[in-house]
């Protein structure tokens, strides 16, 4: 039963990831039942099951995913003991937030990864640790001292790991919805206590004390039932800023949906309560604008949700995001958009619009005659920015905005003449998820620019695309290097990578680390490259199985969103992203410089 269940209602899109970012079915059936309950009844997917009976729902769960709850038994044996001493947490964190530092940099010096760039020549594994039933790796922990905290998203818990020695666990955070954000850590004001912000997938922020792992309070910020967070809340002052999305772009194309009412924003909370201060708004509330030709109304405008992580600028007391694209017309004008955002009151201060008109809804890839489709007029590419603006610096001391956009254009621009385009680079036309894609880095003289290629497009479909990672001078936009990805399918990595022919993708975001900068791939490949030659100085093929030392079965995918980091002498790689197409995967990765023999 439950596999007609899947086959008459799941199958189109399922069977079909690529192509509708949606989770394959061998995600599907890795996956915890509880993730997929929630789907179904109060996520993404709560629309499509609306149709189905109790009896029905309960098939399909037992078909995906079998029964009964996860077993999570392991973290009991993994908890540290008394002889590890307590957490210090008095130390000034490597990683604070998704950019490290407010400014979106990306980079950590010698000192504060415990590796030079010598080191990355003989990098070996040191140890690798699995999350049950865990398919998607995609947040980024935050790192204090020793101390690693780190969501799993789809076991819904975040997990405070002391890496002092042999990993041992501090303790768990455990949530009844997904965690989704990756995670953010500071100090809440007029007090010495530490904590960690971070979003799940009901659009709730947690504020949880570092220490403890007490929940301090939980405070929901969607805007509509289909918003999202996904950028990492970022905590300044006695404020937390968050960026807010949607999944409205995911379901618009089915005509039993009243397209589209939802769109983005960043709000402003207290951090001591929770409470809400401000709210910018990426645009106005949707009103009904036409009848679609069946009695029903398009509604408008939506869209602009927001990706990307602020970046704080402290001189003009402002933060940056990027908007993504429309998702009904008429197309508002910050769409496709950076916005620079008042600290203070959350007014926009300015806006720069890089691709206007573009409507897009991810079922209209099928379709484009849906009733809900936009028309044939709108440019329908999705090329929204999904990469977090990085704040940097010039020769002559003037700071200039570095944006990175799914069309494959990274956008240098003046935030002292609303957002004047000093220079641009593109690198091929991008794609729904091509192009550059979660994001970019900085050494202070270079930006590091990961180029997608999405699973399962043949390479002629896009010759001008120019899938790897390009060293770019930040003053002047001229290329200073690059590396070409290519697709390694020798041996049985031709069986064993999925669309291993076509499998040339950068997506995640680098990190520059002393001298190298270090990047992941949908092929499972990390690398290490010398910043200044692009040399590379380490690679490891992550997508194979492997022994774990909490003893959960492990096995290794793509490498998406953010998913390497470094401290205490380790570099620490997460990989496994099970959407689409891409190949699932529930191992934290620890490598560390060989000891001589």
């Amino acid at each position: 039963m439950g596999k007609t269940i899947y086959e008459n209602n799941c199958a189109a899109c399922h069977d079909n990831p690529a192509a509708t970012k949606a989770p394959g079915f061998d995600t599907l059936k890795a996956m915890r039942r509880e993730a997929i309950s929630y789907a179904i009844a109060q996520g993404r997917m709560q629309v499509q099951a609306s149709r189905l009976t109790s009896e029905e729902r309960t098939a399909l769960l037992d078909f995906l995913a079998g029964q009964g709850p996860t077993r999570d038994d392991w973290s009991a044996s993994m908890s540290c003991t008394r002889e590890r001493g307590p957490m210090n947490l008095d130390v000034t964190p490597a990683v604070a937030g998704f950019g490290f530092d407010p400014r979106n940099h990306r980079r950590l010096s010698a000192a504060q990864a415990g590796l030079a760039t010598a080191d990355f020549s003989n990098l070996e594994l040191a140890w690798a640790m699995a999350f049950p039933k865990a398919t998607m790796m995609r947040s980024q922990p935050a790192i204090v001292g020793t101390n690693v905290f780190l969501p799993v998203a789809d076991s819904s818990q975040l997990f405070a790991i002391d890496i002092a020695g042999p990993p041992c666990l501090r303790w768990v955070y455990r949530h009844d919805a997904p965690l989704r954000t990756s995670v953010a850590f500071g100090e809440l004001p007029g007090s010495k206590r530490k904590v960690l912000i971070f979003g799940d997938l009901s659009a709730n922020i947690h504020l949880v004390d570092a220490a403890s792992g007490e929940r301090l309070w939980k405070q929901h910020v969607g805007l509509h039932p289909m918003s999202l967070t996904t950028g990492t809340p970022i905590l300044h002052g006695d404020r937390i800023y968050v960026p807010i999305s949607q999944y409205e772009i995911m379901l618009g194309a089915n005509r039993d949906h009243e397209c589209c009412k939802t769109h983005g924003a960043v709000t402003a909370l207290d951090a001591r309560s929770g409470a809400k201060i401000w709210t910018a708004h990426t645009m106005q509330e949707a009103r009904p604008v036409r009848d679609r030709g069946d009695g029903k109304m398009i509604w408008g405008p939506s869209g602009a949700p927001v990706w990307t992580s602020p970046a704080i600028d402290t001189k003009r007391g402002v933060l940056y995001v990027g908007t993504g694209e429309a998702t009904s017309d008429p197309a508002a004008p910050t769409t496709d958009a950076i916005l620079a955002i008042d600290l203070k009151d959350g007014s926009i201060r300015w806006s720069f619009q890089a691709t206007a008109n573009d409507i897009f809804l991810t079922g209209c890839l099928f379709n484009r005659s849906g009733p809900n489709c936009p028309n044939k007029d709108s440019v329908f590419r999705d090329v929204d920015f999904g990469a977090s603006v990085i704040i940097a610096q010039r020769t002559d001391g003037s700071d200039v905005l570095l944006a990175g956009q799914k069309s494959g254009t990274l956008w240098a621009l003046d935030p002292d003449s609303r957002g004047k385009v000093l220079w641009r680079r593109d690198f091929g036309q991008g794609s729904p998820v091509g192009g550059i894609h979660w994001g970019i880095a900085t050494d202070g003289e270079r930006v590091f620019v990961p180029i997608n290629w999405p699973y399962g497009v043949p390479r002629g479909a896009n010759a001008t695309q120019q899938p790897g990672l390009h060293a770019v001078k930040a003053e002047t936009g001229e290329v200073l290097w690059t590396f070409e990805s290519k697709a390694d399918c020798r041996g049985e990595r031709a069986e064993r990578i999925r669309g291993c022919a076509s499998s040339m993708g950068l997506s995640a975001a680098p990190v520059v680390i002393d001298g190298a900068v270090v990047q992941g791939g949908l092929d499972g490949m990390v690398r290490a490259f010398d910043a200044r030659t692009g040399k590379v100085l380490f690679s490891f093929d992550t997508a194979r199985e492997f022994k774990t030392i909490n003893g959960v079965e492990g096995r290794g995918g793509s490498i998406d969103n953010a998913s390497i980091v470094a401290a205490n002498g380790l570099l620490l790689v997460s990989s496994g992203y099970g959407m689409f197409g891409q190949m699932p995967g529930n191992v934290l990765l620890a490598f560390k410089p060989k000891t001589s023999r």
